[in-house]
């Protein structure tokens, strides 16, 4: 049987997530494998997945904090608000010429913090039932609502400059649910050229990073993190003994243990043995279990 784990991915591009998803199935010789978070076929970078009993943490990961690095093209607009796209219209000379760094700036700042964004029309948001990427391929016009979303920075780190558009090489911390895309959208509409986006790379997703992600022609066990691990890194952890190990995945609450969790939220519940046994919450002065892990078979 194989191990229990989150096994984090370097998407290459090209690839949907799905295919990413096929990949390891076959690699690890099982199905119940799922991911945290889609990255579109152009994308490149972290792919966090789940195997087997791990798939419920991918539950607490699919909200976390993300970390891109772009190139934002001003000056062309496409229909899918990204290289993929037909391109819909195209600046002038003298229109990006008047884009000027500080105007660059003063759209950029506009949008960091917290910011209404309208998705992308060819983004996996479910319109009366089904995606709007779908609906945009057969030609229906939807309007997506705008949404909340907060990126907390927002950094331009290269500009380049060329006789039919500007490149903006960019970083985002945001939170889960911004697109990209759009910022990209927004800011060429802000500064009246036009812009898209023609390359995207997932840095981190919560606290793993890719720089400790695997390729895909290494998607072994071995490369796994351990579930007691994973839970650890994304929400903390409080140690228990066995008997409370015991009465939590009987359903039981521990008393008087909720000062025990820093912060408050959830953490991990981690076994004498260094097994999760599954997340915590307060409830009161007590803890109980909000999801248990299923145990593991100890040889």
């Amino acid at each position: 049987m194989v191990a229990s784990g989150i096994l984090l991915v370097d998407k290459p591009g090209g690839m949907t997530s799905h295919d990413v998803v096929a990949r390891a199935r076959r690699a690890l010789g099982t199905r119940k494998i799922g991911h945290a978070g889609t990255l579109d076929p152009m994308a490149t970078g972290l792919l966090v997945l789940g195997v087997e009993g791990a798939t419920r943490l991918l539950t607490f990961l699919v909200g976390a904090d993300k970390t891109y690095t772009a190139t934002i093209r001003l000056g062309e607009s496409t229909d899918s608000d990204d290289a993929d796209g037909l391109t819909t219209s195209r600046a002038d000379a003298a229109a990006l010429a008047a884009v000027e760094d500080a105007a660059v700036a003063r759209g950029v700042a506009a949008l960091t913090g917290v910011i209404a964004q309208v998705p992308s029309r060819v983004s996996a948001i479910k319109v009366a039932g089904r995606r709007a990427y779908d609906l945009a391929r057969e030609g229906v016009e939807v309007e997506l609502a705008a949404r909340q979303v907060r990126v907390s920075r927002f950094d331009v780190l290269a500009t380049r400059r060329l006789d039919d558009h500007v490149d903006l090489e960019v970083s985002v911390d945001c939170s889960s649910g911004t697109y990209i895309r759009a910022l990209a959208r927004d800011l060429g509409t802000a500064l009246g050229v036009g812009g898209h986006l023609t390359a995207l790379r997932r840095e981190r997703v919560g606290p793993f990073g890719v720089e400790d992600a695997t390729g895909l022609d290494a998607l072994t066990p071995e490369r796994m993190l351990s579930p007691a691990a994973a839970a650890t890194a994304v929400l903390g952890a409080v140690p228990v003994t066995a008997e409370e190990a015991r009465d939590l995945r009987h359903g039981k609450r521990l008393p008087g243990a909720a000062d025990r969790i820093p912060g408050g939220i959830r953490a991990a519940a981690i076994d004498p043995d260094g097994a999760l046994v599954g997340i915590v919450e307060p409830r009161g002065t007590d803890l109980k279990s909000a999801m248990n892990m299923p145990e593991e078979k100890r040889p």
